[in-house]
């Protein structure tokens, strides 16, 4: 008989769905094995050591990632060759993490008595001569407060009459004052789309109260989100799991509707449970899709994701005043898709407390949001590339004299699948027995990271 003791599950994936539901299973007593094509962990959420790493290895890591970087100062070249990058810490594209130090995150490490430790942050707003920090003054929430109770008490069954109802159409409704740049600031920030029309109220509404447990809005990890892998994968090896790093997962099994296993770099290895954690759009590059029902293959197909224009700055001064805080920034009439721009730019890296930059230098992280296509096309992205220029530029005039160096990474798959009124995310369970999707492209609470790591918890509290 199989029991929870010796049932074997195998996970695709070391990202952080992928880690978060081997923590989970593992605590319950499975066999759990991990299997990552990579060398490093971490998956869209990778983080690099820039000391160990190669113009080569960087540019493989960007490419695995749906990533590129069509700008830098100097050039990718001269910022190997005089190692520019040493001592810093970086990432592949921008993963601030809504919830701070009370975030789902710890929610689930404390199930280990374990924590990460987060620097955290409200959220200010750029104008061209000054900033809002935080967004909005006290006044400005007792004003809107009967709104926000009325979101953090909305029953499910509410937001689910609101999931077919756009943002553009809940603004001309009750956006007023406020609360219409509240609507449209955060609900683009949200969702990383930029387009109002493609926003569902609902879901908008959804990851909103998921934040708002939150000590405060955004966090970032204190040693980056490398610290948030190697826990997460301490915890799965203490407990008797096992990861296989640089392991090509090139097919998952299936016979007469039931998952087998897998077959990875050229062996068979059988399992009882299969757990997939990549990007859902991949999903039939392993899996023979004649074994599914045409209705699911074609949803899946035809789910897209969101993408950004990432930008990393090296400074050698900020001003102390906004050292650890985040900004909100919208650039309007730009020509995207949804004709405004949203995007982050975020001081809490340039903390000495970050721990990702070496000292006396300071790392500027910031995005803007664009379509999977629009990350594609150089002449947006140059133009995307100015915007965050500029938006970096009103917050600190000179910074172009103490840059050390900037890279501007392109990112077409930022989140999995967008979360919006015309992707109708699919559930964790699949129509093959005993096999599941996770990540950031399934039903589950939250944007981005939030979404992985509670589409693992939901794996596990409902499923296995």
């Amino acid at each position: 008989m199989v029991t929870k003791k010796n049932k074997s599950i195998a996970i695709i994936g070391a990202g952080i769905a992928g880690l978060t539901a081997g923590a989970l299973l593992c605590k319950k007593g499975y066999d759990v094995s991990i299997f990552e094509k990579q060398s490093t962990l971490g998956g869209r959420a990778l983080a690099l050591n820039g000391s160990n790493l190669t113009i080569d290895e960087y540019k493989k890591a960007l490419a695995s990632n749906n990533c590129f970087v069509p700008f830098s100062t100097p050039d990718l070249q001269t910022i190997f060759e005089k190692k520019l990058f040493d001592n810093y810490y970086l990432d592949l594209g921008y993963h601030a993490i809504g919830g701070g130090v009370l975030s789902n995150l710890n929610d689930v490490l404390s199930e280990f008595n374990e924590s990460i430790e987060f620097l955290e942050s409200y959220v200010g707003l750029i104008h061209s001569n000054h900033y809002d920090f935080p967004f909005l003054s006290k006044i400005d929430k007792l004003k809107i407060l009967p709104n926000i109770l009325r979101l953090l008490f909305a029953s499910e069954h509410t937001l689910q009459k609101l999931d077919s109802i756009s943002i553009t159409e809940t603004i001309n409704r009750y956006g007023k004052g406020k609360m219409k740049h509240i609507l449209e600031v955060f609900s683009r920030t949200i969702t990383t789309v930029n387009n109002l029309d493609r926003i569902s109220t609902g879901e908008m509404f959804r990851a909103q109260r998921n934040l708002y447990r939150g000590s405060k809005p955004v966090g970032y990890p204190i040693g980056g989100l490398g610290s948030i892998h190697e826990k997460l994968a301490e915890i799965i090896e203490s407990h008797g799991g096992s990861i296989h790093l640089d392991a090509n997962v090139e097919k998952i099994l299936i016979e007469n509707g039931r998952v087998k296993g897998i077959e990875h770099n050229g062996k068979k290895q059988f399992f009882e449970t299969v757990v997939y954690s990549g990007l859902l759009q991949h999903l039939f590059r392993i899996a023979d899709e004649s074994k599914f029902p045409e209705p699911y293959v074609e949803m899946m197909k035809s789910l897209t994701g969101t993408g950004s224009l990432c930008a990393y700055y090296s400074l050698n001064d900020v001003p102390d005043d906004i050292i650890g805080k985040t900004f909100h920034f919208i650039e309007r009439d730009c020509g995207v898709d949804g004709n405004d721009a949203v995007g982050m730019i975020d001081f809490m890296s340039a903390s000495s407390d970050s721990k990702i930059a070496p000292n006396g230098k300071f790392l500027v992280q910031s995005y803007l949001i664009c379509t999977p296509s629009e990350a594609k096309d150089k002449k947006t992205l140059e133009k995307l590339k100015n915007m965050l220029d500029l938006n970096l530029s009103y917050l600190i005039s000179d910074y172009k004299k103490s840059l050390n160096w900037a890279i501007y990474p392109s990112v077409w798959h930022l989140d999995g699948v967008a979360k919006t009124i015309d992707n109708k995310k699919p559930q964790i369970q699949t129509p093959i027995e005993n096999f599941y999707v996770i990540g950031d492209g399934v039903k589950a609470m939250g944007i981005g990271f939030n979404c992985s790591l509670n589409s693992s918890r939901k794996l596990v509290d409902e499923y296995l």
